[in-house]
């Protein structure tokens, strides 16, 4: 018996609506045991998602235990200049690639290209060996701390793929248009180029602060002063060694996810592509 079309539309969209659930429960039951007193189970299994003794305390407590807005604007430098270097540097060496013929310009990207399977894990050691030549350690100044923890991740292969995509979907009249109305090359990136490729802009900058913004191992590893610690550092400090407040830990894992949801809503509408539709006739 063949499934109408209605029918096959109601069980598509249960499927994903369990699948959207499963996948933000554990946020939801973050939320949940962030909201919960002191006198309450956390761990009670069923899970209990709505609050019983609800209270606000764990925020205030997370606030008093621990420097959360040094933590926090430590983040927002740290995740700031990771986007700012990578949408340039990405945007420098994704236009060449796409645009320009040199020799050796399909090896130079397909090498680019492979570095996206290797792991961070596997070139961690030789980066902060490095990081300590170049004297980028927050034992020098606080200055060469921040610079120790953006330039290692300052551009990506994802984010030069994904600009020189961007700007091989770019009609090349448009160029052409440019260069005959007196533009030079660097002219026609910036002003003809570049504002056409906004939602690419976008899509980098979101997963670079997102990445930039929850990343946990490496200025765990770099840093020594606390005063530089960012906010993943910072909240993991809730944790003790023998004893942990998990309402503590759920309440500051909150917070620190909301300036990700205020980024992303920020930059969500210039994910509307096709700006560049209709410019060129024919």
């Amino acid at each position: 018996m063949k499934l109408s079309l209605k029918n096959k539309h109601y069980i598509s969209h249960i499927i994903l609506i369990t699948v959207s659930l499963l996948s933000i429960f554990p946020f939801i039951w973050l939320i949940s045991t962030s909201l919960k007193g002191g006198g309450e189970n956390i761990f009670a299994y069923p899970p209990v998602i709505i609050p019983k003794d609800f209270t606000w305390d764990n925020y205030i407590g997370v606030w008093k235990r621990v420097n959360f807005i040094g933590y926090f604007i430590n983040s927002m430098i740290v995740a700031g200049g990771t986007v700012l270097l990578n949408l340039i540097l990405s945007s420098l060496a994704g236009y060449p690639l796409a645009r320009m013929e040199f020799r050796g310009k399909k090896i130079s990207f397909f090498a680019i290209l492979a570095t996206i399977m290797v792991p961070f894990q596997a070139i961690m050691l030789p980066v902060y060996l490095i990081t300590l030549k170049l004297h980028l350690t927050d034992n020098i100044s606080d200055l060469a701390g921040y610079l120790g923890m953006i330039l290692p991740f300052a551009v990506s292969a994802f984010g030069i793929f994904l600009m020189r995509q961007a700007f091989m979907g770019i009609p090349r009249e448009m160029e052409e248009a440019a260069i005959i109305d007196g533009c030079n090359v660097f002219q026609v990136f910036l002003k003809v180029l570049l504002p056409m490729v906004k939602p690419s802009l976008a899509v980098l900058a979101i997963f670079t602060f997102i990445g930039s913004w929850g990343e946990f191992l490496w200025p765990s590893i770099v840093l020594t002063k606390e005063n530089l610690y960012t906010l993943p550092v910072g909240v993991n400090n809730l944790q003790g060694m023998f004893s942990s407040n998990w309402r503590y830990i759920a309440a500051g894992s909150i917070l620190s996810t909301i300036p990700i949801l205020i980024f992303f809503l920020a930059m969500q509408r210039y994910f509307i592509s096709g700006e560049n539709e209709g410019a060129v006739k024919g």
